[in-house]
Protein backbone atom coordinates (compact mmCIF):
# COMPACT_ATOMS: atom_id res chain seq x y z
CA UNK A 1 0.00 0.00 0.00
CA UNK A 2 2.82 2.46 0.85
CA UNK A 3 4.64 1.59 -2.39
CA UNK A 4 1.46 2.26 -4.38
CA UNK A 5 0.93 5.64 -2.68
CA UNK A 6 4.55 6.57 -3.25
CA UNK A 7 4.38 5.57 -6.92
CA UNK A 8 1.13 7.51 -7.38
CA UNK A 9 2.61 10.60 -5.70
CA UNK A 10 5.67 10.41 -7.92
CA UNK A 11 3.52 10.12 -11.07
CA UNK A 12 1.46 13.16 -10.02
CA UNK A 13 4.59 15.22 -9.43
CA UNK A 14 6.15 14.16 -12.73
CA UNK A 15 2.99 14.86 -14.73
CA UNK A 16 2.95 18.41 -13.33
CA UNK A 17 6.46 19.02 -14.72
CA UNK A 18 5.89 19.21 -18.45
CA UNK A 19 8.88 19.93 -20.66
CA UNK A 20 6.55 21.97 -22.86
CA UNK A 21 5.99 24.63 -20.22
CA UNK A 22 7.14 28.13 -21.11
CA UNK A 23 10.36 29.36 -19.51
CA UNK A 24 10.05 32.39 -17.23
CA UNK A 25 10.41 35.74 -18.94
CA UNK A 26 13.98 36.97 -18.75
CA UNK A 27 14.79 40.37 -17.33
CA UNK A 28 16.58 41.19 -20.58
CA UNK A 29 13.30 41.05 -22.52
CA UNK A 30 11.85 43.70 -20.21
CA UNK A 31 15.01 45.78 -20.50
CA UNK A 32 15.03 45.50 -24.29
CA UNK A 33 11.97 47.73 -24.54
CA UNK A 34 13.74 50.56 -22.74
CA UNK A 35 17.20 50.10 -24.18
CA UNK A 36 15.89 49.75 -27.74
CA UNK A 37 14.76 53.37 -27.40
CA UNK A 38 18.39 54.35 -26.85
CA UNK A 39 19.43 53.30 -30.37
CA UNK A 40 20.95 56.26 -32.22
CA UNK A 41 23.50 59.00 -31.65
CA UNK A 42 24.17 60.67 -28.30
CA UNK A 43 26.47 63.68 -27.87
CA UNK A 44 28.95 64.35 -25.09
CA UNK A 45 31.21 67.35 -24.57
CA UNK A 46 34.30 68.34 -26.58
CA UNK A 47 33.58 65.95 -29.46
CA UNK A 48 32.76 62.91 -27.36
CA UNK A 49 29.91 60.76 -28.65
CA UNK A 50 28.06 57.48 -28.30
CA UNK A 51 26.35 55.69 -31.20
CA UNK A 52 24.15 52.75 -30.20
CA UNK A 53 22.96 50.17 -32.72
CA UNK A 54 21.29 46.80 -32.34
CA UNK A 55 23.59 43.80 -32.71
CA UNK A 56 21.10 41.81 -34.82
CA UNK A 57 23.25 38.65 -35.23
CA UNK A 58 23.64 38.41 -31.43
CA UNK A 59 19.88 38.63 -30.87
CA UNK A 60 17.49 40.75 -28.81
CA UNK A 61 19.02 42.80 -26.02
CA UNK A 62 22.44 42.95 -27.66
CA UNK A 63 23.95 46.23 -28.82
CA UNK A 64 27.06 47.69 -30.40
CA UNK A 65 28.31 50.84 -28.71
CA UNK A 66 30.58 52.95 -30.89
CA UNK A 67 32.08 55.64 -28.73
CA UNK A 68 34.69 58.31 -28.27
CA UNK A 69 34.70 58.40 -24.46
CA UNK A 70 37.86 60.42 -23.83
CA UNK A 71 39.98 63.07 -25.47
CA UNK A 72 42.85 60.69 -26.26
CA UNK A 73 42.63 58.76 -29.56
CA UNK A 74 42.89 55.41 -27.78
CA UNK A 75 39.78 56.23 -25.71
CA UNK A 76 37.48 55.14 -28.50
CA UNK A 77 36.15 51.96 -30.00
CA UNK A 78 33.15 49.76 -30.58
CA UNK A 79 32.02 47.61 -27.68
CA UNK A 80 29.46 44.83 -27.34
CA UNK A 81 26.68 45.58 -24.87
CA UNK A 82 23.96 43.51 -23.20
CA UNK A 83 20.65 44.83 -21.85
CA UNK A 84 20.11 44.44 -18.10
CA UNK A 85 17.43 45.71 -15.73
CA UNK A 86 19.68 48.71 -14.98
CA UNK A 87 20.76 49.63 -18.53
CA UNK A 88 23.35 48.28 -20.96
CA UNK A 89 26.35 46.44 -19.54
CA UNK A 90 29.59 46.50 -21.54
CA UNK A 91 33.31 46.09 -21.11
CA UNK A 92 36.11 48.27 -22.45
CA UNK A 93 39.80 48.81 -21.65
CA UNK A 94 38.99 50.63 -18.39
CA UNK A 95 36.83 47.76 -17.11
CA UNK A 96 33.23 46.67 -16.85
CA UNK A 97 30.78 49.54 -17.35
CA UNK A 98 27.04 50.17 -17.10
CA UNK A 99 25.28 52.65 -19.36
CA UNK A 100 22.13 53.92 -17.63
CA UNK A 101 19.47 56.55 -18.19
CA UNK A 102 19.77 59.91 -16.46
CA UNK A 103 19.59 63.62 -16.99
CA UNK A 104 22.24 66.26 -17.59
CA UNK A 105 22.76 66.78 -13.89
CA UNK A 106 23.52 63.05 -13.46
CA UNK A 107 26.42 63.37 -15.93
CA UNK A 108 28.20 65.68 -13.51
CA UNK A 109 29.14 68.05 -16.35
CA UNK A 110 27.99 71.66 -16.28
CA UNK A 111 27.76 71.77 -20.09
CA UNK A 112 25.04 69.11 -20.03
CA UNK A 113 23.32 70.15 -16.80
CA UNK A 114 20.19 71.51 -18.52
CA UNK A 115 19.64 68.41 -20.68
CA UNK A 116 16.86 65.98 -19.78
CA UNK A 117 17.46 62.93 -22.00
CA UNK A 118 20.91 61.51 -21.23
CA UNK A 119 22.83 58.28 -20.81
CA UNK A 120 25.47 58.11 -18.10
CA UNK A 121 28.42 55.76 -17.70
CA UNK A 122 29.89 57.48 -14.65
CA UNK A 123 30.08 60.97 -13.17
CA UNK A 124 32.04 62.91 -15.74
CA UNK A 125 31.01 60.68 -18.64
CA UNK A 126 27.61 61.15 -20.15
CA UNK A 127 25.93 61.65 -23.49
CA UNK A 128 22.69 63.49 -24.24
CA UNK A 129 20.22 63.92 -27.04
CA UNK A 130 19.48 67.46 -28.17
Amino acid sequence: MIKTALALSTMILISGCSSESEPPASSASTSDTTTDQWVGRWTGVEGLFLEISKDEPAGPGHYLLEMQYGLDAEQSGTFEGQATDEGISFSRDDGQQLLRAGDGEATGMKWLAEKEDCLVVATGEGYCRN
